[in-house]
């Protein structure tokens, strides 16, 4: 698999580790694009990787395409039917799709790809930025089994806990379903954190206490001393997380659920995108229930 040429598309904080990470663990990387021509052309020098201006050099240059891109839009853009683009001979290329996205987006990118003899699958994240650069990632999968296994030798660089999901949008269905979760657990996390500060309690007592009882998360650890001292330094902003808040909201009402707290947590994730603070961290959710915040 060393042999493979890999390229990637969207080199920020994700895609820029997960280049670095491969580099380190001895993969071939022959192209890097990103819209933003100055980052791209830094990592480039960095790694030591051509930088190329045009998605279809890309394709050209690669075996498999990595792209790591921020909504619907954007990744759909890249494989477009018409103009520059990825699917431009990518007969044989093997592109992975990392971004979280609604699952009927990567259903059509299948049907894209193989319409000219290349083949998808998603590698749905749900880590951060530390994990990315170490390879500890966790990665759910999605699409034809056999691609799985054929990328499984690199993903493997990338992840500590690889898992196969099944059909393409299946994976993007549970990576909906994990955000929402933590999205809401964050949410919640946060009224009661500053209900507690409005009634005059000593937070870190209260953190603590959170932390041996039924008020526990993974959210508490990493959100919770940040919730309190307003550090909303950005590992998942919370543009991010409204944008996958609103995915989950709208597989509810498909599957004809209505989902209170999952559109009580949505609207909160807009309210701060309105607000300007869709750049910072999830913890700035925090910023919306504290008295005298905002």
């Amino acid at each position: 698999m060393p042999s493979l040429k890999i390229g990637f598309v969207g080199l920020g904080r994700m895609g820029g580790n997960m280049a670095r990470r491969l580099k380190d663990t001895g993969h071939t990387l022959t192209a890097l694009y990103d819209l933003d021509r100055a980052l791209a052309q830094s990592l480039a020098t960095e790694l030591g990787v051509p930088a190329v201006t045009r998605l279809a050099d890309v394709a050209a240059a690669a075996d498999v395409v990595f792209t790591v891109v921020s909504d619907d839009a954007a990744q759909l853009s890249l494989f477009g039917e018409t103009g520059d683009s990825l699917l431009t001979a990518a007969k044989g290329k093997t592109f992975i799709n990392c971004a979280t996205l609604t699952p009927a987006v990567h259903v059509e990118l299948e049907r894209r790809a193989a319409r000219v003899g290349a083949a998808t699958l998603e590698a749905c994240m749900a880590s951060s930025i530390p994990q990315a650069r170490n390879g500890t990632l966790y990665l759910m999968c999605g699409g034809a089994e056999s691609v799985f296994r054929q990328m499984q030798p690199i993903l493997e660089k990338l992840s500590s806990a690889l898992r196969y999901i099944g059909p393409a949008g299946t994976a993007a269905q549970v990576k909906a379903l994990v955000n929402l979760v933590m999205n809401i657990n964050t949410a919640g996390l946060a009224e009661g954190l500053g209900l507690g500060q409005a009634l005059g309690l000593d937070l870190n007592i209260l953190r603590e206490v959170f932390a041996q009882t039924g008020a526990n998360s993974q959210v508490l650890k990493t959100d919770g001393e940040d919730m309190q001292n307003r550090a909303h330094d950005c590992y998942f902003s919370a543009a991010h997380a409204a944008k996958d808040t609103t995915i989950a909201v709208r597989l509810a009402e498909n599957a004809g659920l209505t989902l209170p707290l999952s559109v009580a947590t949505k609207q909160q994730y807009d309210r701060m995108t309105a607000l300007g603070l869709g750049t910072l961290d999830k913890s700035g959710i925090a910023e919306l229930t504290f008295k005298g915040r905002h």
